[in-house]
C-alpha cells in the first residue's frame, strides 16, 4: 500500500490532492534536478565555484530568470550566465546547451517540425498543439529558420554514392517570377528514385545549371560501371550543355509533356486533342523504327498547322525518342519519357508553399 493511499484511508487527504501533492512533488525534484545539471555544465565551463580556473576561458557571469519545461508546464528556474573572454578583453554569452535541452526538449521540436512539413501553417500550430507552450507563431518561425537549416544542410552533404545509378533527370521548377530551383533526381537500376539536389537562381542559367551538376559529380553520383547516363530533361539547352560537360556519353532524352506543352502554343486549341493523340502514339509504340514513325507522323501534322511549332519539334529532333532507340520495352516508357516524377514531388512540395508570395534570397 503506498503512502499517499494510506494517507486517503485514513481520511487525512482526498485521492485528488494526494495526486497534487506527489506532482508539485515531482516538478520540484524536476527543477531540482535541471539546476543541478546546469551547474555541473557551468563548472566544467568556468572551474569550480569560487576558485575559477583562467585557462577554461569562460568566467560566471551573474544569473537571469529562466524557465524550463515539464509535463507541458513551464517551471521557473534561476538560470545562470556565462560568458566567455576574447582576446581583445571583451566578452560574448556562451549558451548553455543543458539548459537549451530542458527549455525545449527535441521531441517536442520534432513535433512541431513534423507538423510544420504536414502544411500546419505556423499560426495555426498553437490550435493543433495547445499544450506545447513554444508554438506560437514567432516560436515555430524561428524552430523552422533553425532547424530548416539544419535539415537542408544535411540533405545536400548526404553520401549519394552508389554503383548503379543509370537515370538522371533534371527539370526546372519556377517558384516566382523571378525565383527558380532546378532540381536533380536520380534512378537507379533497382528502380528506386531518390531526390539528388536542387539549385536555385533567377532561371534555368548555365551558370546554375552547371553548379548543380558540378556538384552531383563532386559528392559522387555517375552512372553504373560500363553504362551509359540515361539523361531526361526539360529541353533547356543550358542543362544539357551542363550535364554533357560532367557525363559526355550521356543519352538525352527529352521530356514529352514539356515539349507537348511548347507546341500548344503554336497550335489553335481545336488542334490540341489531335496532338494529344499523336503523342500517346509516341509514348505507346515500341522499338527504333516505329518511334521514328511516329515522330514522322507527328511532324507531318505540325508542319501541316504551323512552320514555328514544326521549328520547335524539328529543334528536339531525336532526343524525343532517345529511349525509343535504345530499344527497351515500352512498360519503361511511363516513367523515363518525360520528367513527371519530378513533376509529382513538387506538386506535393506546392501543396505547402502555396502560401508563399514573396520569395527573397536574402532570407534564404
Amino acid at each position: 500500500m503506498g503512502e499517499y493511499e494510506l494517507l486517503a484511508r485514513l481520511g487525512q487527504v482526498e485521492i485528488e490532492e494526494a495526486g497534487e501533492m506527489y506532482r508539485s512533488f515531482l516538478r520540484g525534484a524536476v527543477r531540482e534536478y535541471v539546476c543541478r545539471v546546469i551547474a555541473a555544465e557551468v563548472e566544467t565551463l568556468c572551474g569550480a565555484p569560487y576558485h575559477p580556473d583562467p585557462s577554461k576561458g569562460c568566467c560566471r557571469a551573474g544569473s537571469a530568470p529562466g524557465s524550463v519545461l515539464f509535463e507541458g508546464r513551464r517551471e521557473e528556474v534561476k538560470r545562470p550566465r556565462v560568458r566567455k573572454l576574447k582576446a581583445d578583453g571583451g566578452s560574448e554569452e556562451v549558451p548553455l546547451l543543458s539548459y537549451a535541452a530542458a527549455r525545449e526538449p527535441s521531441e517536442l521540436r520534432a513535433i512541431l517540425l513534423r507538423a510544420l512539413c504536414g502544411g500546419v501553417s505556423t499560426r495555426e500550430q498553437k490550435s493543433v498543439h495547445p499544450e506545447i507552450p513554444s508554438a506560437s507563431k514567432s516560436s515555430v518561425s524561428r524552430l523552422w529558420v533553425r532547424e530548416g537549416a539544419l535539415i537542408f544542410q544535411a540533405f545536400r552533404e548526404r553520401d549519394i554514392k552508389r554503383d548503379d545509378w543509370l537515370v538522371l533527370m533534371l527539370d526546372g521548377v519556377r517558384l516566382a517570377n523571378e525565383f527558380c530551383a532546378v532540381v536533380a533526381l536520380g534512378v537507379a537500376e533497382d528502380g528506386t528514385k531518390h531526390m539528388l539536389d536542387f539549385e536555385i537562381g533567377a532561371s534555368e542559367s548555365g551558370e546554375v545549371s552547371t553548379a548543380l551538376t558540378a556538384r552531383l559529380a563532386e559528392r559522387g553520383f555517375a552512372p553504373k560501371e560500363g553504362c551509359r547516363l540515361f539523361c531526361v530533361f526539360d529541353g533547356s539547352k543550358s542543362l544539357r550543355k551542363a550535364a554533357k560537360k560532367i557525363w559526355p556519353d550521356a543519352v538525352f532524352q527529352r521530356c514529352l509533356v514539356h515539349k507537348e506543352r511548347n507546341l500548344r502554343q503554336y497550335l489553335s486549341k481545336k488542334d490540341w486533342s489531335e496532338l494529344s493523340l499523336l503523342m500517346n502514339r509516341l509514348r505507346k509504340v515500341q522499338g527504333a523504327d516505329d518511334g521514328r514513325k511516329s515522330l514522322a507522323e507527328l511532324r507531318s501534322f505540325v508542319g501541316k498547322k504551323n512552320a514555328e511549332a514544326l521549328a520547335s519539334l524539328d529543334e528536339a529532333g531525336e532526343e524525343l525518342i532517345a529511349l525509343h532507340l535504345l530499344k527497351v520495352p515500352n512498360t519503361l516508357h511511363k516513367n523515363l519519357l518525360s520528367t513527371n516524377i519530378i513533376e509529382n514531388s513538387i506538386r506535393n512540395i506546392r501543396l505547402k508553399t502555396g502560401r508563399v508570395s514573396r520569395w527573397r534570397k536574402e532570407t534564404d
